[in-house]
């Protein structure tokens, strides 16, 4: 992977952004940064999300007569070995970043953050044993890794063992409280 998308993923864990947005930012904002290329969904419940490839922004609202509040984005980072060559990664990050390798492997991830500094916290989830959920207290950032057995692959595009499939933002403290009270050591789903 070339050093560039390393920095792109470290930027995002380490500001809790992506390219300076933050998981609360509107509609409008985003696309003024992110352009134009993206597919909507919405549904009747007052909920909206855009694809940008492998970055998605969720927003919220009370009602039509309401404005759209910034939720969460995620960076669908799985998507990127079924779409080596593709358009998964939206141009203006892969105008700044470069290239942008098939895999993300948690490990070398993990390295890089704690050469900066930055500690991730293990967090239970439903999702064990398949996959591990990790956070980052200051930026609220999560990642989740893909853990099966060594040499198995995902059905969904060649997914590794030790790879980040998505990495997420925001997840609150108290969300994490949760996790570990409902999924913790001795907890069933």
């Amino acid at each position: 992977m070339t050093p560039y998308s390393l920095a792109f993923y470290l930027d995002v864990i380490t500001s809790g952004t992506v390219l300076g947005l933050a998981p609360t930012a509107g509609p409008e904002e985003v696309t003024a940064v992110l352009g134009t290329g993206f597919a909507e969904n919405s549904t009747s419940r007052g909920s909206m999300w855009r694809d940008y490839g492998m970055v998605e922004f969720f927003w919220e609202r009370e009602s039509r007569d309401h404005p759209w509040r910034g939720h969460h984005f995620t960076l669908q980072v799985h998507r990127l070995p079924a779409a080596w060559g593709g358009s998964t990664v939206n141009p203006v990050i892969r105008g700044r970043y470069g290239r942008f390798d098939r895999h993300l492997r948690y490990d070398k991830l993990e390295r890089l953050l704690d050469r900066r500094g930055v500690r991730l916290e293990d967090v239970p989830d439903a999702n064990a044993p398949q996959y591990s959920l990790h956070w980052q207290p200051a930026s609220q950032v999560s990642v989740m890794a893909r853990r099966t057995t060594r040499g198995e692959r995902c059905r969904h595009g060649g997914q590794l063992r030790g790879d980040v499939h998505a990495i997420s933002s925001s997840m609150s403290a108290e969300s994490v409280a949760w996790y570990r009270e409902r999924y913790g050591p001795g907890k069933h789903a």
